[in-house]
């Protein structure tokens, strides 16, 4: 992401880059830029954040806080979430099972959370009535 976001900085700045009126080459090249570098930043932080992340060990009956690991079970398929800080989305894979992240503030993150292993609830999406149950909080 950084060479990326240095060589989107280079044509930018290039001066053989926008010469005639209408060419918006070095205009688009410096958004770019900015984005790739602002991307760029935003993961490394993440990384910080996670490396310096401590986890919380949840007994049985535990509520749902940052950095559970939670498998839940709608209208009868299951998935494992992690309740993360930061990077809600990314979706890892461990040990063969599909874990996504997921942060506090996201609609399921916030359903979720304070919820225990067991809890059962029911909610309205699209028209259609989806079931939900914590299976387990680790």
């Amino acid at each position: 992401m950084e060479k990326a976001a240095r060589a989107s900085h280079e044509e930018a700045t290039h001066e053989s880059t926008g010469g005639k009126q209408y060419d918006t080459r070095g205009l688009e090249a410096a958004y770019l830029a900015g984005g790739q570098a602002r991307h760029t930043k935003e993961i490394l932080d993440a990384i910080v954040l996670y490396e310096s992340l401590t986890l919380k060990k949840f007994a049985p009956d535990d509520p749902i806080d940052l950095t559970a690991l939670v498998e839940l079970e709608a209208d009868g398929g299951r998935s494992w979430f992690f309740i993360g800080p930061k990077s809600g989305g990314l979706e890892i894979e461990h040990q063969g099972t599909e874990i996504l992240v997921i942060t506090p503030q996201s609609p399921l993150g916030q359903v979720l959370m304070g919820k225990k292993a067991g809890q059962r609830w029911t909610t309205n999406l699209g028209g259609a009535t989806v079931k939900y149950r914590v299976v387990s909080v680790a």
